[in-house]
């Protein structure tokens, strides 16, 4: 090969390069660009949410639905006050926020009470400015223990004022959170409560232990689409099993 095809096959190939390289960095520009601004990804840690939301679920949550706070961003820098491009949050969302009482902690709950709201559970029934929520029995969640027993949890269908119906467990009839005083939600405030009602630290609960109103500046997003989940019990170390754990049925479902 002469000396002049030798340059020209590393012109060639140099050009090349550049050009992986420039569509590497688009490529990662474009995921910061969508990490940040449009859809973050999440998984579920505990069972605060089940049946709706499983351990071992991976979702996306939409950063644009109630515009942007200090806490949208990685590392909450502190570049303005309250939320830019804000858009109120409807009842029943599936939320994801910070955490009141250390604004670090990632949380997701549904979004039950409004500003102005009065939210009080009675007997295990969700009351909304003194009137009961429809409520209705279903079969029974079945539900696997770190034994690996099975037991059967009593199941229900709320219908929130608006249309809004999700499902719900009752796992302890009669715990400390099924009768609860009057909460009255504040000004820039929401309340948030877990689907899996006794095993749930939700905005019930107040003080250093609990979550409280949770600030409008603290949401984060609305979990919209469950585009992944595996078993709980799936291991690392174990992947020939994992075409077996993953939850085929659970796969890219819209999130209620």
């Amino acid at each position: 090969m002469t000396s002049e095809a030798n340059a020209k096959a590393k012109e060639t190939e140099g050009g090349g390069l550049k050009d992986s390289l420039r569509v590497i960095v688009h490529a990662l520009i474009l995921a910061v660009f969508v990490r940040v601004f449009l859809y973050q990804p999440f998984n579920i840690p505990s069972g605060s949410m089940i049946p709706t939301l499983l351990v071992g679920d991976f979702l996306f949550v939409s950063k644009f639905s109630y515009g942007y706070s200090k806490y949208s961003f990685p590392w909450s820098p502190n570049l303005f006050s309250g939320r830019i491009l804000s858009s109120e949050p409807k009842r029943g969302d599936v939320v994801v926020f910070k955490l009141p009482r250390d604004n670090s902690t990632d949380y997701i709950k549904r979004l039950i009470g409004l500003p102005g709201d009065k939210i009080q559970m009675i007997n295990g029934s969700l009351h909304i400015n003194g009137k009961a929520v429809e409520r209705r029995r279903i079969a029974d969640f079945e539900m696997s223990e770190e034994s690996g027993r099975q037991s059967r949890v009593p199941r229900y269908i709320e219908s929130l004022p608006g249309g809004v119906s999700y499902e719900t467990l009752d796992l302890i009839q009669g715990s400390e959170a099924d009768n609860t005083d009057v909460f009255q939600v504040p000004a820039g405030h929401y309340f948030m409560m877990g689907d899996n009602r006794d095993n749930s630290t939700d905005s019930r609960f107040m003080g250093f232990r609990g979550v409280g109103y949770v600030p409008q500046e603290n949401l984060i997003g609305r979990a919209v689409i469950l585009f992944f989940s595996i078993d709980e019990s799936a291991s690392l170390f174990a992947p020939w099993r994992w075409p077996f754990e993953i939850r085929y049925r659970r796969l890219i479902n819209l999130i209620h």
